[in-house]
């Protein structure tokens, strides 16, 4: 059978299982002290009492029911002497029934404090203790059983009693009472009968959850057995009944535990017998999934599972391992795991693993075999790697010396599978990498069992490719396109200092624009990686090398000269990885020169001056060979820099991304070299030195250590184990002298290894340099003495130009081996090798440019000054400056090409060989001439010690100026062949072999080669060459390229030519003997990317030559070379750059006044370049502020500057520099320290310096944005032509008209003109409808509560307000104009306020214009109002009188005959006129009238006035013609004095008078053909018109008593005309005569009336014939001004754009004629020609395709259409029934287009009964016919000029008073004046004339002079007339008495051509004309032809 525990007999309460323990709830409130003592080891659980079950005695029988520990010494006490539970040693005091354990005093505290503790029951303790205990359970007894009669405890209650009547009240409140014996047994009942025991206890079966037990019969019992067993294990016990057997099988056990089993026979009565007992352990579980976790070399690690019984029962296990013949070793754990360390690799291990329980028993062995993984291979190391391949070595693994074993090398990238091979040695290569990526390496250990060791692991980029790095670093296409310098320089983003992210693609453009300003930070741009993965992390040696192997070979030797200049190491072997072909840098080395002074020299203070690649300077190379714990580039910084003088020249692993992997740079070989100053407390090294540093191990770059090896004077080698690598040191050539480095910390030197070095390697002893216990600094010492006697002892000095020969031989290129490179210089050789004389040199090879060149510059700048005519007359002079000219380019001419000149000219069409051949002239030129100046300067060094004659000194100082030879001196012989050839006919052979010249140079500046533009020998520039170079650049580039102008001035030798290449990394020359000479440009392109934003494409750089040069101060006219200079520059440039050396040094005040005479100059012609101060050499970082009263102090200097030079300049109203430019001292002035950081030459540049320099080019770049120009290569030349011909003026007193500004002026004048004919043409058509309404007034507008004269109120307000708006439209166009982002608009800005004065007067002169008109308007109106108030009375009264007539007629009841009806109206009609009084308009008295009117335009004029007035009969003026008869005295004389006629002045005032006199006899006749009345308007049109031309022409002189006369004259004419006029406008409007003529009209109306005739066809007609004359006269109005806009719109309209453009025209058309008669009319009468010409020039235009009669056609359509309108608008839209009213009502609607006569409107109304219906519609008919007939009249009219006369709008006087303009002329010559608007403040023309075509002649010989005054105003002549007092006056200062008129000095001899041609070929005829003898004609005018004067007319003008 088998039971489980609580089947029978072992229910349990309800209340105790709840969690599967009987005892939970007693668990729960027992003392902590009791439950720690419950969990005891197994031996003290079994003797504790609170174990709750028995120990049990061998014989398994119960001795003694309860055992105490320590009872044997506790007995002796006394019977009640019970032992602590807890402590075992202390009497117990107190009994828990509770926790049934007794506790001393100690352990029963807590059952007091304890909240749960104090609930249980504690009782004494006393000696019968056991008697109060349950025997069975040991629990206490609390409940009686009735049942029994005994005292049970509480389980008892539940098992056995269970059912039993107990008690359990009774005992509790008995609380803590004692029970005795006495007490309990009166409770009991009787004893019971004892049954027998069963046999003894057998165990059959035992596992680790049940047992199988078993036991004898009890002895003496028959039948039927029953049996209690019972079982427990600490603490716990079951039971059950057995029957029927005597054996039972218990499960349900706890595995490895001791049980206790028990068992008593049991009656039917429930009686037991005593219990027999005996004890087993349950078996422990093995434990399971034995198996090897982690497995290595000397170690695995072992887990296992625990049995599934033990999962919950506290166990540890024992682990034990051995392997073949080894002991045994174990260990403990409680982890189901253990890691075995310290095991042999390789071997195999038998581990076993068993449980063990608590109570020390153990389950059986669960065991295994295991063999440990072979060892790992140590310290892996990647040895090298390339882009593809990796080799790698390690160490052998340990533990396997006697192990046979292999290794695996695995690699993968982590996309792909992985690879591996196997190897038995420690190293191998793996091959077939991909470039650029990372990879894994993992190599491992396998054994003769094929096991694998744990890996090793490394990872691996693989180096890029040179390709591929290219391309990430975005240079993949500049590898083939080489970089070009000019697209370094190029203008972008990283120059306006943008924020820019920096990318792969990026950093090549940031380092080389740091570079190229010289940054000393260049090399540390850098590109940081957002992406971990991103491993673009760039070294800066791979940057470096792929940008020289990107670049061209100029690119690559400005890199290198930059880095020079920042003491950077430079490339001289060039490697490419992928090739592995290495290139020696020659040519990239050829351009660095350096200055140094060895210590021998430093008493004499010389300094040496050589070019790098030509010195023999001793080169010490340093390599490193394996394995070196020295960083040699470290070393090699601190080698060649003193400590307080510092620089990374080479790259290291500290810098910013040294640490980087390179990826193509190894095998690189840079350079640097040491220069002494001669300061022996400075210099580390006393000579000079070279320094080459190997980049990478020697072991992979043997040919270059070769090479090293060959050419250096000795090589330091760094390495740890020299002896390691004999082999390459035993292969090495050469007599370099060997020398090893290493640190002794990481090797030390014993005796053999130093006798090794000696024998084998040749390395003495002493050159082994051991780095000991000592730093830095004293080791660097030492390699300074080592490197130190190598430069002073050493023979082998091999310079790098003779290095190629063994680079060539070791199989390294060089770069100068191209062919283009290799031609290019040869063709220089051959021209500069044979120089040793340069001077003579120049005299024999470049003729041109010497003295004749200089001749020619002088005679230019005489031309133009005029300083040596003498007594000559100054166009005889001129005449011979130009026949010298001549001569001197004939002499040029014969010059034949030299030799060195047609190599130049021969040079290769190819850029590259082009660009090296000039590259290779310009080293050649610079080494000649170091070498002379050299030599010269050591000759004045000796003479001024030994010979300090001056004579001799001079002579030298003048060699020294000349001796320079540079590559500017040829190509200003080019220049001087094609100015020569220019002189030559244009089909001349040999001007034509000339004409690809500019060509050629064009394409250098394009190049980035800078080109001259002043010659700084001669001080002059060469128009006619320059102006052809900038022409073919102009033609090279896109033709809408703009510019951008910076320029520099200031003292010589300040830095400004360093500024400008720092600035914009360019080439101006700095140092090759000599400073900057003259001026020099350069073109830098702007990206495309920046050009909309910089608005240009390209920026012109020009450096010039020092201010105050030394050389030039011996000169009589250096401050006017500077002024020349200073001018020319300024005003060709956007922004000027003024440098000045230190802080506002006191030597600049000169130059500080020569650029304020230039911008005063340019701010008078519109131009203001931006300016910046640059203050240099100012080291203090707070000089900004610490300047600031400097800078005031400077702006008050500069006022005061100003000041002065406005008076020289005569602008006094500039009074301070802000009003010439603006400027700001805070933000206008910059601070820049001084170039070099420390001492030169080792000195690098000063970071502070590029940086500044940096911050001012982006404020530049920000200036050039803000600037208003927009100017092209065309303008740059036009300005360079204009500035210069202007700046060669003595005295600089600017007279500026270049073609530019009379571009800009003619613009703006033809702008203006345009604005001024809208107005005028919109005012005029306002006019004309205002004076339509005036004579309208009272027929259209039937308002009887208005006047006349309130309308001319409304008008008057309306044309105010119209004239304001058109006045402020002007002036706004003006202000729009001139904020137009047009450059050239700047060039007029001084004009602005004339125009907008122009604008003011032309309002103002309307304004009078309308008020006139309207008032003559009303004044005639009101002249008319009495006579057709008379004319309407008249009407209506024989209106009425007709229709009464007619109502008498029809009352008669017979029909009247027509005769009988003329009898009726005949007697009527004689009635009426008797009744009507006839009173007609006065008669007035005109002459007395007008009489009046002159008075009053003379009443302010004195009594003298009023007494000739008085003495004259107005009546009797006129009728003779005027004559003007005296001017006064002193006119006389001058007539006298300048024409030898002493009426010469009263001539010219009789034609002026006889001009005015015309004028107002056309005014007259147009009035009297006007056929209207007079008014008085008449006569004050007239006196204003009179008054209006003696104010414009005030130049005449008028005197008073002429004017007087004048007048008086003109009035009498007028008055007769007017009076007679007046006589028939009365005879013409007699009331009763205008009554008869309409009595036949009244008779037919009467007739048609009475007999009801239609009169609609009649009254149309009627109306149609009135409306035409309306029609006529509105299409006459409307003529005039569409014939201007077809003079200035139409073909030809150019011609009349401005006043300019009209002189230009008249005298081409001069010209174009050539005849005498209308060159005198144009000279003598230029009014009259003018308006002759106009009005002939207009008919011509009008002739063609009949465009009058068009334009006519046009006008009549339109207001036929607009009559056509109204009245079918009226018809269709009006219920008006009275014909009246809507005649009324079409004139309404057409009373501001027509004018309706109201006597003629009268007459249609009158007896008017038409049907409107119908009368509109032959109206329509008849207007229809009426346009028909005026066209025909149109057509027919064929007399054009009769036309236009007719017209009351005159095209012809517009037109004159547009292209008159002011009428003034020139005082001299008396050309016209071509300003525009009609208030202009300066005259001026654009050419003048020679006098003698006036008339003037010398008075004591009678000849015509030639003199020009644009020639006088230049030269020292001088001129007399009355307001200089009959004296002298020079015409320089001809503007003392003209200040109005602006005369601009002809510096040319063809600007007058066109009248010296005119001069010349009529000059017999002038003579004739104005009685005089001919002229004695300068030679030059003689041989001027047409074609010639047509030449110079278009020059002047600017006409193509």
């Amino acid at each position: 059978m088998s039971y489980h525990q609580g089947v029978e007999g072992g229910a349990i309460h309800k209340e105790r299982c709840k969690d599967g323990s009987p005892y939970k709830d007693l668990d729960e409130t027992m003392d902590p002290d009791m439950r720690s003592c419950t969990t005891r080891g197994p031996p003290e659980r079994a003797e504790s009492i609170s174990s709750g079950f028995l120990s049990m005695k061998s014989d398994r029988s119960m001795d003694f029911p309860l055992h105490f520990k320590g009872a044997d010494s506790l007995r002796n006490k006394g019977p009640g002497a019970v032992p602590c539970d807890i402590c075992s040693e202390v009497q117990a005091v107190k009994f828990c029934q509770t926790c049934s354990v007794s506790y001393c005093e100690t352990h029963v505290k807590k059952h007091y404090t304890l909240p749960k503790l104090q609930r249980h029951t504690l009782v004494e303790v006393t000696g019968d203790l056991e008697e109060r205990l349950c025997q069975e359970h040991h629990r206490a007894l609390e409940v009686f059983c009735r049942t029994d009669q005994k005292l049970i405890c509480l389980e008892c209650s539940v098992t056995k009693h269970k059912g039993h009547d107990t008690i359990i009240e009774e005992i509790k409140q008995a609380g803590k009472q004692t029970f005795d014996r006495d007490q309990c047994r009166g409770l009991k009942l009787a004893s019971i009968d004892v049954l027998p025991l069963p046999g003894e206890i057998q165990f059959s079966s035992v596992t680790s959850g049940s047992v199988s037990l078993s036991w004898g019969s009890p002895e003496g019992l028959t039948g039927p057995q029953k049996f209690r067993v019972t079982w427990g294990c600490d603490g716990e016990e079951r039971s059950l009944r057995v029957e029927d057997g005597c054996n039972v099988e218990i499960d349900g056990l706890q595995p490895g535990e001791k049980y206790q089993f028990n068992v008593a026979t049991e009656g039917e009565d429930g009686r037991q017998s005593r219990w027999i007992s005996a004890s087993v352990f349950t078996v422990v579980p093995a434990p399971m999934d034995l198996h090897i976790k982690q497995s290595g070399a000397t170690s695995f690690t072992v887990s296992w599972s625990k049995a599934e019984e033990l999962e919950k029962v506290p166990q540890c296990f024992l682990i034990s391992y051995c392997s073949l013949g080894t002991e045994t070793r174990s260990a403990n754990t409680e982890d189901s795991y253990r890691t075995l360390s310290g095991l042999q690799p390789g071997t195999q291990y038998t581990i076993s693993v068993s449980t063990v329980l608590n109570n020390g028993e153990q389950s059986k062995r669960l065991s295994t075999t295991i063999c440990t993984n072979p060892s790992p291979p140590g310290n892996l190391v990647i040895w090298s790697y390339s882009a593809t391949s990796a080799k790698l070595i390690w160490d052998h693994p340990d533990g396997m010396e006697d192990i046979l074993h292999h290794f695996r090398v695995t690699w993968s990238d982590n996309t792909s599978p992985s690879e591996s091979f196997a190897i038995k040695e420690s190293c191998g290569i793996v091959t077939g990498l991909t470039p650029g990526t990372e990879y894994t390496i993992t190599v491992c250990t396998i054994d003769k069992r094929n096991m694998e060791s744990d890996p090793v692991c490394t990872t691996l980029h693989t180096k890029l490719t040179l390709k591929l790095f290219m391309q990430k670093l975005g240079l993949t296409q500049h590898f083939e396109e080489k970089l070009s310098l000019n697209a370094v320089l190029s203008i972008d983003g990283l120059t306006l200092g943008k924020n820019h992210t920096v990318t792969p693609q990026s950093l090549p453009w940031c380092f080389l624009k740091e570079l190229m300003r010289m940054n000393v930070s260049a090399r540390d741009v850098k590109y940081t990686p957002t992406d971990k993965k991103d491993h673009m992390k760039v070294n800066p040696l791979d940057l470096i090398t792929a940008l020289f192997l990107c670049s061209d070979g100029f690119l690559q030797q400005e890199m290198v000269q930059k880095m020079s200049m920042c003491q950077f190491a430079v490339p001289l072997l060039l490697p490419n990885c992928d090739t592995e072909q290495t290139t020696l840098m020659l040519w990239a080395l050829r351009d660095i020169v350096k200055k140094f002074r060895p210590s021998s020299q430093a008493d004499s203070k010389s300094i040496i001056e050589e070019r790098i690649v030509v010195s023999d300077i001793p080169m010490v190379s340093f390599v490193r060979l394996g394995e070196s714990s020295l960083s040699k580039s470290q070393i090699l910084n601190k080698l060649l820099s003193n400590p307080q003088q510092y620089n990374d020249t080479f790259v290291h692993h500290d810098m910013e991304c040294g640490d980087v992997p390179r990826q193509i740079s190894d095998g690189l070989v840079e350079i640097s070299w040491y220069f002494p100053c001669g300061n022996r407390n400075i210099d580390i090294f006393t000579k000079p030195v070279a320094v080459a540093n190997l980049r990478g191990d020697i072991r992979s770059f043997e040919t270059k250590f070769s090479f090293l090896c060959q050419t250096s004077a000795a090589v330091y080698i760094f390495c740890n184990e020299l002896d390691a690598y004999s082999e390459i040191l035993e292969r090495r050539t050469g007599k370099a002298e060997l020398f090893q480095v290493v640190d002794s910390q990481k090797n030390k030197i014993t005796e053999n290894t130093l006798r090794k070095l000696t024998t084998e390697f040749s390395i003495k002893p002493t050159n082994v340099i051991v780095k000991e216990n000592e730093n830095d600094a004293e080791f660097v010492k030492t390699l300074q003495s080592s490197v130190g006697d190598i430069t002073e002892t050493s023979p082998n000095k091999l310079p790098i130009e003779n290095m190629a020969d063994v680079a060539r031989q070791s199989g390294i290129l060089v770069d100068e081996d191209s062919d283009e490179c290799q031609s290019a210089r040869k063709t220089a050789n051959e021209i500069t090798r044979n120089i040793k004389d340069t001077i003579k040199f120049k005299d024999e090879q470049l003729p041109l440019q010497g003295q004749i060149w200089k001749e020619l510059s002088q005679l230019e700048k005489e031309r133009c000054r005029l300083r040596k005519a003498g007594g000559q007359e100054i166009e005889h002079y001129k005449s011979s400056l130009k026949k010298r000219e001549i001569e001197l380019r004939e002499e040029q001419q014969r010059f034949e090409m030299t030799k060195a000149i047609k190599n130049i000219t021969g040079m290769s069409s190819s850029k590259v060989e082009r660009s090296y051949f000039l590259k290779w002239m310009q080293i050649n030129l610079d080494n000649l001439s170091r070498q002379n100046l050299s030599d010269l300067r050591k000759q004045y060094k000796e003479l001024c010690q030994n010979h300090p004659e001056k004579k001799d000194i001079a002579d030298l100082d003048r060699q020294m100026c000349d001796c320079s030879l540079g590559l500017e001196h040829f190509l200003r012989e080019l220049g001087q062949l094609y100015e020569a050839a220019c002189s030559l006919p244009e089909d001349s052979p040999q001007r034509k072999q000339m004409e690809h010249l500019p060509g050629l140079c064009a394409q250098m500046l394009l190049d980035g080669f800078p080109i001259e533009l002043v010659d700084g020998d001669a001080s002059n520039i060469p128009l006619k060459w320059i102006s052809a170079v900038l022409t073919e650049l102009h033609t090279l580039v896109d033709s809408n390229s703009k510019i951008r102008v910076v320029t520099v001035l200031g003292v010589q030798s300040t830095g400004k030519s360093t500024l400008l290449n720092t600035m914009f990394g360019v080439q101006f020359a700095v140092s090759s003997g000599r400073c900057t000479r003259g001026a020099f440009m350069l073109l830098i392109k702007v990206n495309k990317d920046l050009k909309e934003e910089l608005k240009c494409d390209f920026i012109m750089v020009i450096d010039t030559e020092g201010l105050k040069s030394p050389e030039l101060a011996q000169l009589d006219d250096s401050h006017e070379h500077d002024n020349e200079l200073a001018t020319l520059v300024i005003g060709l440039s956007d922004v000027t750059i003024i440098n000045m050396s230190m802080e506002n040094s006191t030597e600049m005040k000169d130059i500080l006044q020569i650029a304020v005479h230039a911008f005063i100059r340019m701010q008078e012609v519109g131009k203001k370049p931006i300016c910046h101060f640059v203050h240099q050499n100012v080291s203090d970082m707070s000089a900004h502020d610490n300047n600031m009263r400097d800078r005031k102090k400077l702006l008050e200097q500069l006022n005061e500057m100003t000041q002065a030079a406005a008076r020289m300049e005569k602008k006094e109203n500039i009074t301070k520099f802000t009003d010439v430019m603006e400027y700001d001292p805070d933000t206008s002035s910059w601070y820049i320290p001084g170039l070099w950081h420390g001492t030169p030459p080792m000195a690098p540049v000063n970071a502070g310096y590029s940086e500044a320099v940096c911050d001012f080019k982006k404020s530049l770049m920000q200036d050039f944005i803000k600037c208003q120009s927009n100017d092209d290569i065309t303008h740059f030349l036009k300005w360079t032509q204009s500035l210069w011909e202007s700046v060669k003026f003595e005295k600089f007193i600017f007279s500026f008209r270049n073609s530019l500004v009379a571009d800009a002026y003619s613009r703006l004048c033809s702008e203006y003109n345009g604005w001024e004919w809208n107005f005028q043409k919109e005012m005029y058509s306002w006019i004309v409808s205002s004076e339509t309404k005036m004579s309208n007034f009272g027929i259209t507008d039937l308002n009887p509560q208005r006047s006349i004269r309130d309308v001319l109120k409304y008008l008057m307000i309306e044309a105010s307000e119209k004239l304001s708006l058109g006045e402020k439209e002007i002036q706004d166009n003006l202000v729009k104009y001139f904020e137009k982002q047009d450059g050239h608009v700047s060039l007029v800005e001084k004009y602005r306020e004339d125009f907008m004065s122009s604008a003011k007067t032309l309002r103002r002169e309307t304004q009078n214009t309308v008020r006139n008109n309207l008032h003559g308007a009303v004044e005639i109106k009101e002249g008319m109002t009495e006579l057709n108030n008379i004319k309407s009375s008249q009407a209506k009264t024989m209106e009425r009188k007709v229709l009464a007539l007619l109502q008498t007629c029809r009352q008669k009841k017979t029909d009247l005959s027509d005769k009988k009806l003329q009898e009726e109206f005949e007697s009527m009609w004689e009635e009426t006129l008797s009744e009507i009084n006839f009173s007609g308009l006065p008669r007035r008295d005109v002459a007395q009238d007008a009489f009046l009117m002159l008075s009053g335009n003379l009443s302010r004029r004195g009594s003298h006035v009023n007494s000739i007035l008085v003495r004259n009969n107005l009546v009797d003026c006129g009728k003779t013609d005027f004559v003007v008869k005296s001017v006064h005295w002193w006119q006389n004389a001058e007539g006298l004095a300048k024409h030898m006629d002493h009426y010469h002045h009263r001539k010219k005032l009789q034609v002026f008078c006889d001009d005015i006199i015309t004028q107002c006899h056309e005014l007259i006749t147009q009035k009297v053909e006007s056929k209207t009345d007079y008014h008085d308007t008449d006569i004050k049109e007239l006196l204003n018109r009179i008054d209006e031309t003696i104010k414009q022409y005030k130049k005449r002189k008028v005197n008073e008593e002429c004017e007087i006369h004048l007048k008086l004259h003109i009035c009498g004419i007028a008055a007769r005309e007017f009076q007679k006029m007046h006589n028939q406008f009365i005879v013409s409007n007699d009331p009763r005569m205008c009554l008869e003529q309409s009595k036949n009209k009244y008779l037919t109306d009467f007739k048609d009336l009475f007999h009801n005739r239609d009169q609609c066809l009649k009254k149309a007609e009627e109306f149609s014939k009135l409306v035409q004359p309306a029609v006529q006269d509105y299409v006459t109005k409307m003529i005039g001004p569409d014939v201007v806009d077809e003079m200035k719109t139409g073909k030809g309209s150019e011609d009349y754009s401005t006043r300019t453009s009209f002189q230009f025209s008249v005298l081409k058309q001069l010209l174009t004629d050539g005849e005498y008669e209308k060159y005198r009319k144009y000279i003598r009468n230029y009014e009259k020609f003018v308006k002759d010409w106009l009005f002939d020039q207009i008919v011509q235009q009008l002739s063609k395709d009949s465009r009058l009669e068009k334009s006519e056609k046009k006008h009549l359509s339109e207001i036929v259409k607009i009559i056509t309108d109204a009245i079918s608008i009226r018809k269709t839209h009006s219920t008006i029934e009275c014909i009246k009213t809507f005649i009324q009502n079409i004139c309404s609607a057409l009373g501001e287009k027509l004018v309706f006569p109201k006597d003629a409107l009268d007459s249609v109304m009158i007896l008017n009964s038409a049907n409107t219906d119908q009368f509109a519609d032959y109206l329509t008919e008849f207007v229809g016919e009426m346009k028909q007939t005026v066209t025909s009249e149109y057509e027919q009219r064929t007399d054009i000029k009769e036309r236009l006369r007719s017209l009351p709008f005159k095209p012809q006087d517009n037109m004159f008073t547009s292209q008159f303009g002011c009428g003034e002329v020139c005082p001299f010559c008396s050309a016209p004046c071509e300003a525009g608007g009609k208030e202009h403040a300066k005259h001026f023309t654009s050419i003048h004339r020679p006098q003698g075509v006036s008339g003037w002649r010398n008075l004591k010989t009678n000849v015509l002079w030639t003199n020009i005054c644009s020639s006088d105003v230049i030269s020292d002549a001088t001129f007399r007339t009355s307001l200089t007092g009959d004296k002298l006056h020079p015409y320089k200062d001809y503007q003392t008495y003209y200040p109005d008129w602006i005369i601009t000095g002809d510096s040319s001899i063809e600007a007058s051509d066109y009248w010296k041609y005119v001069m010349a070929t009529f000059n017999e005829t002038i003579a004739k004309d104005t009685d005089a003898l001919p002229a004695d004609i300068p030679e030059d005018w003689k041989v001027l032809t047409h074609d010639d004067a047509m030449k110079s007319l278009k020059n002047i003008f600017n006409m193509k």
